[in-house]
């Protein structure tokens, strides 16, 4: 069946071309045959639902299994650059809230006001958060707790380092398979999408995309004023002189394959090129690129704050300074945990939501939004993380001396 000459089509069709193709048939199907659309909005619902059903079990066991298979005992000089992962991150997120509050985007959602239960405070958020902390593991994942499987996930793991190599092996190829479901889950996207635009645009008309339009202009302007002010500012904090030409390098020769291939591991091997031609120590940067590829989040963290952001809004519910800057914590952890494949951070959004009483069916909606801006986003915000990546790791081995060229081949 696979031989089909459409399989074949699709196999050789890029997801972001197919996803391109879902959007404006959407839009198409919306303006022309408005009550048609309606109908095809079952594909949303379909696509909706799977990411629901995949999302807390792909929390649970890829961190257990990122944490139970981390080599102990490397030396590797990697403390401050993990110092700058962390405070770029935190950075990032900062960002997004800042330009969240000035800039506030509406979404279109379906919501019930009665499964809504906005917190009244921060010491209300701190008591939900705790609560949901020692929430049993199996309730967590069958109501979507996903600061209750965050915390099971972190536990687990730790626990799991001490156990036999077959367990490890085990918890590994579990997260392999999980991955490898999620990104079958993600192949329905352009049909997902296709419904969901349709119906969406049926219902509330073209303004819907106006929505969208400013949605996306927020969460890349953050991302670019990452990228061009605070990165710059921590790398010259670092290393005391000029940080735009290592920053220019970064960007040209990491962030712009970054940007097409829209996945930071597969991005691992054009760091490490990077890392060897600017002359760094191998034994730091071939553990410090990899790491980052997992924890060095920033454009996840941006892209979590401001589409949490957005449904709080859009859901009028109110929230304080603190409790922002708790928002702000939680996604730099939450980004941490992004999975590798398209969309990964998108999946993480829930766990944000939850923090104001959000419904997951609610959360899902904001997911599902995301994918239909992500053919942007998503490529924006891998090339974030991933030049930043080897942006940081230059900058700290420039600082601690460990290079093995001399300073006049590196970028001034």
């Amino acid at each position: 069946m696979t031989d089909h000459p459409l399989f074949r089509l699709i196999n050789r069709t890029s997801l972001v071309t197919q996803i391109i193709i879902g959007l404006i048939a959407g839009i198409a199907l919306a303006f022309f045959f408005p009550q048609a659309a309606h109908k095809v909005g079952l594909l949303g619902n379909v696509f909706v639902s799977a990411l629901k059903a995949v999302a807390p079990v792909l929390v649970f066991i890829l961190v257990a299994a990122s944490i139970a298979n981390h080599q102990r005992g490397q030396q590797t000089h990697i403390k401050p650059i993990l110092v700058l992962y962390l405070l770029g991150t935190f950075s990032a997120a900062l960002v997004a809230v800042l330009a969240s509050f000035a800039f506030p985007s509406s979404l279109t959602l379906v919501s019930n006001s009665a499964d809504l239960s906005p917190p009244g405070g921060i010491s209300e958020v701190l008591t939900t958060l705790l609560m949901n902390v020692v929430d049993n593991p199996v309730n967590a994942l069958l109501k979507g707790n996903f600061i209750g499987i965050l915390a099971w996930a972190i536990g687990l793991g730790f626990a799991f380092r001490h156990a036999t190599a077959s367990t490890k092996q085990m918890l590994g190829d579990m997260a392999g398979a999980v991955t490898s479901v999620v990104q079958m889950v993600i192949r329905l996207a352009p049909l997902g999408i296709f419904g969901l635009v349709a119906a969406t645009l049926a219902e509330t008309g073209m303004s819907a995309l106006l929505d969208y339009l400013h949605l996306l202009l927020v969460l890349v302007g953050c991302m670019l004023f990452v990228a061009l002010i605070i990165n710059p500012a921590i790398v010259y904090w670092k290393i005391r002189r000029n940080p735009y030409p290592l920053v220019f390098t970064c960007l040209r020769e990491s962030g712009i394959t970054a940007f097409f291939t829209r996945s930071s591991a597969a991005n691992i091997p054009v760091n490490l090129q990077l890392c060897r031609r600017l002359g760094l120590h191998e034994e730091t940067y071939s553990v410090s690129i990899p790491l980052g590829a997992t924890i060095n989040m920033a454009g996840a963290a941006i892209t979590i704050t401001v589409l949490t952001l957005a449904a709080v809004h859009t859901l009028n519910i109110a929230i304080d300074l603190p409790t922002a800057l708790l928002l702000s914590l939680l996604a730099s952890i939450s980004a941490c945990g992004a999975s590798g494949v398209a969309g990964g951070s998108l999946l993480l959004i829930p766990l944000a939501c939850s923090l104001f009483g959000i419904p997951n069916d609610v959360a899902m909606q904001v997911v599902a939004v995301g994918f239909i801006i992500g053919i942007v986003q998503d490529s924006a915000e891998t090339a974030l993380n991933s030049s930043t990546d080897a942006l940081f790791t230059a900058a700290a081995c420039i600082a601690n001396g460990a290079v093995s060229v001399p300073a006049e081949n590196q970028p001034q």
